[in-house]
């Protein structure tokens, strides 16, 4: 299967470009040595759209979230962010990791008022927005319990919850779901593409998993060994508005998932011969 770079998506590619990586690098320094993580990245994602980057651990997947968010600037090139250059925290993306970093000392309801106590709103206005996005996720009856008393799906619910109270227009997610069994998973993939088509956010995505690559993304960009090189990007043949719980039986996304594997995996089934 071949889809076109530049393939339109519904809905997301008629959009005007929202992140750009401009022939980007970036190299790291320490006493030791030199370490050039990624090399000549040219990226442009779209507003709403969803982009999973996959690849080899250490291949510079995490370094393009921590330049979208402006954590750290290229070595040579330029990240623009809605036309303009990243030059210092981008206060318009929300980061997420694989932990959820909720505050064990506040209920669900304290933590989905951090970021809004942190702006300032008055008390009513943070507690509307609360039980908001405690509907949104699906936490409704949880509202008092600490962190301790959730599962681990409530929690990533709960840290969901607390990325979008400050609304920012991008999502940048690394790995979120990487710890979560198999159902908990499949669980949250579907909140987290229901509720982003709702709000009409913007995802970059880190996996190593290609199946939810394949199950969540409008395109992605396969990175080849460090320094990361995006080698090749793919446009998804499945809907915007697709089931996920379906997907098993969709022959595109079975194909498109067998092309992942194909390209990151090139020399297994040889090795696997030679070694019988």
């Amino acid at each position: 299967m071949q889809k076109a770079e530049d393939s339109t998506l519904a809905g997301a590619a008629t959009k005007a470009p929202l992140i750009e990586f401009r022939g980007v690098g970036k190299t790291f320094w320490t006493d030791e040595k030199e370490v050039e993580a990624v090399r000549r990245i040219d990226l442009v994602a779209r507003g709403g759209e969803f982009i999973s980057l996959i690849g080899p651990s250490g291949c510079g997947k995490s370094t393009l979230l921590n330049m979208t968010a402006g954590l750290f600037h290229p070595t040579v090139g330029d990240v623009l962010y809605d036309g303009h250059k990243v030059t210092g925290f981008n206060l318009k993306t929300g980061y997420m990791t694989q932990n959820d970093h909720l505050l064990p000392w506040r209920t669900v309801v304290g933590n989905l008022s951090v970021p809004l106590e942190i702006q300032g709103l008055p008390r009513a206005q943070i507690r509307e927005r609360v039980d908001d996005l405690i509907n949104l996720v699906g936490l409704k009856g949880f509202e008092k319990s600490y962190p301790s008393q959730l599962s681990g799906g409530m929690r990533k619910r709960a840290a969901l919850a607390r990325l979008l109270a400050y609304n920012p227009d991008t999502l940048l997610l690394d790995e979120p779901f990487a710890a979560l069994d198999a159902q908990l998973r499949l669980k949250m993939q579907i909140e987290l593409l229901s509720i982003c088509r709702r709000l009409n956010k913007t995802i970059i995505f880190v996996t190593h998993d290609l199946d939810e690559a394949a199950a969540l993304s409008d395109r992605i960009a396969i990175f080849g060994s460090r320094p990361g090189t995006i080698i090749k990007i793919i446009a998804s043949p499945l809907p915007r508005d697709r089931d996920l719980l379906r997907l098993r039986h969709d022959q595109d996304y079975v194909q498109l998932t067998a092309e992942l594997w194909d390209m990151l995996t090139p020399g297994l089934a040889s090795t696997r011969g030679e070694a019988a």
